[in-house]
């Protein structure tokens, strides 16, 4: 069920077109030569380890140094990289052990501030997780900081660097389930910024970051839940639609209910034609279209490095060809907006319209109470005319 890079053009987004024909690497083997470049992590986190292997086990970097607040991370480190230089600050790491790559691996609100720190270093390439930012302003500026330095970025969106995710777009985009119209998105334990934005950035590609229409949605927060240091939803419903019309619902919370047993997330994605669903980072979908009348489960073959790894090594192509893609940092940034966009649509109790920079939010309607009897008095329209 292999589909051929032939039969697919992903509209410029670098993560899908670089894929490799083998399944070993984002960039071939060979496909240039360089010096390692070093690297130092910021953020001993799960994003930061997720770098740290990547680069310790890749022909292309150098891992050299790590800055974290907390001493007990910093000698858990030396003991899994021996030789390696840690530090409780960025600041006293950049200015003692510059290196030629920095990977920014903190809590979102942070982002910007290292990031831009980073940027006084004669750096060749940066990683910044994701969210870009705690908002999508913030994560606007790094953007723009980055392009101002002509360095490349890595956004590790890892969904966007696996097969399942990888064909399934190639799938719709070359029309196997017809017109695209519906995605519903299931997924528990985790909320719209933290987890979001994977799923939301998939549906930005899944679209070819088609101009979004108008976002909606409702959290409640009784629970207090916090996550990777932001303040969270308990339970919330996303609903975005794209100008053509293209819509996405995410269920997001503490429990979701998924109905698909045994799985913690699920998408649906519908066609005029048919129809595929899989479950987040599980390998393997479903299909069922005019050629499948009945369901089938489709598994490829997964890609031997990990998807940080990949990211990264696009971006070393990237240095050492001279020529930068921000596709992917461009699609991460519209994903941002949805999630920002949804937290504000609840907190203005308000549809919040693209292009999202422009959008002011409304005053509360006070006299307007949907779903309260008509008194008869307050200026309204009646609906039956419409």
């Amino acid at each position: 069920m292999e589909i051929s890079n032939e039969q697919y053009d992903l509209r410029g987004h670098c993560a899908i077109m670089n894929i490799s024909k083998n399944t070993k690497s984002i960039v071939d083997e060979g496909e240039f030569d360089m010096k390692k470049l070093t690297t130092s992590v910021v953020g001993g986190g799960q994003g930061g380890r997720l770098s740290m292997h990547a680069l310790s086990v890749s022909e292309h970097f150098e891992l050299v140094a790590i800055a974290d607040l907390r001493p007990e991370v910093c000698e858990q480190l030396k003991l899994t990289y021996p030789g390696i230089a840690t530090f409780a600050t960025h600041q006293e790491m950049f200015a003692e052990c510059p290196t030629d790559v920095v990977c920014v691996s903190t809590f979102p609100p942070s982002h910007e501030e290292v990031t831009m720190d980073a940027l006084k270093l004669p750096l060749k390439g940066i990683l910044v997780e994701k969210p870009l930012g705690h908002t999508a302003q913030s994560g606007r500026r790094i953007l723009e900081a980055i392009r101002s330095h002509n360095i490349p970025i890595a956004v590790p969106h890892g969904l966007l660097v696996r097969k399942t995710p990888i064909e399934i777009i190639r799938r719709v985009a070359a029309g196997e389930i017809g017109e695209l119209k519906l995605v519903e998105i299931q997924n528990t334990k985790w909320d719209i910024i933290n987890a979001g934005i994977h799923w939301l950035h998939f549906f930005v590609m899944l679209t070819g970051n088609e101009p979004l229409s108008y976002v909606m949605a409702q959290c409640e927060t009784s629970t207090h839940t916090y996550r990777d240091g932001m303040q969270v939803e308990t339970t919330a419903v996303t609903y975005a639609q794209t100008q053509s019309g293209i819509r996405v619902i995410m269920n997001t919370g503490d429990d979701v209910l998924i109905n698909r047993a045994g799985k913690d997330t699920l998408f649906r994605i519908i066609g005029t034609k048919g129809q595929i669903e899989f479950w987040g980072w599980e390998n393997g979908y479903m299909l069922m279209n005019e050629k499948h009348a009945a369901t089938t489960h489709i598994i490829p073959d997964e890609f031997e490095t990990t998807g940080h790894q990949r990211h990264l090594e696009n971006m070393a192509a990237m240095i050492d060809s001279g020529v930068n893609d921000y596709s992917m940092a461009e699609s991460s940034l519209s994903a941002l907006e949805i999630v920002e966009a949804a937290y504000l649509s609840s907190r203005s109790n308000s549809k919040v319209t693209f292009p999202f920079d422009e959008f002011i939010v409304p005053v509360q309607d006070e006299i307007w109470i949907a779903g309260i009897p008509y008194d008869g008095k307050a200026v309204g329209r009646d609906g039956r005319k419409l």
